[in-house]
């Protein structure tokens, strides 16, 4: 019912002409919008906890839904939320509906930015996936959110009204 109840976190890949790259995002249930992000080249913990840290150290949701990866059932995961007492939560086995708001976006992502450019390298990576992000967050109006953006609703600058019929 409103921003900071509930953040969604993933990893996903990401090709290159030359191998892949892990995105790691975290993504507000409510706004949709992308709170935080990284890109690593492999997939050791350290660019997750590094990522959950910057944005813990700015804001701080009540629970935090991920799947059952060894990322997000590591000790060292686990003990950061809970040093910050946000609750856990984690996906049925197998079950992708379950994280269906960083599902939306890995796919919007992939269609519109990743699938129609062949990035050369990291740094390339880097720029138009940053790029995406901030269009997403700051100009994509979305149709759930009643055409407002991601970091308006987020921000608390506007208001959803509730539909009642």
């Amino acid at each position: 019912t409103e921003p900071e109840q509930v953040w969604s976190v993933d990893i996903t890949y990401i090709r290159m002409k030359q191998g892949w790259m892990y995105l790691y995002a975290i993504i507000d249930w409510y706004s949709r919008y992308i709170v935080d992000w990284q890109l690593d080249q492999s997939l050791e913990i350290g660019f997750v906890l590094e990522t959950m840290k910057r944005a813990l150290a700015k804001r701080k949701p009540g629970i935090i839904n991920s799947d059952q990866g060894s990322h997000f059932t590591s000790p060292q995961y686990i003990d950061l939320l809970k040093e910050h007492d946000v609750r856990i939560s984690m996906d049925g086995k197998g079950r992708a509906t379950d994280n269906i708001a960083i599902e939306r976006f890995w796919r919007s992502l992939k269609y519109n930015e990743i699938y129609l450019n062949d990035y050369n390298s990291p740094r390339e990576t880097r720029k138009g996936i940053s790029s995406y992000i901030h269009l997403h967050n700051h100009y994509l109006p979305h149709q759930s959110l009643q055409k407002h953006t991601p970091v308006a609703v987020y921000n608390r600058e506007v208001v959803l009204s509730s539909t009642s019929e």
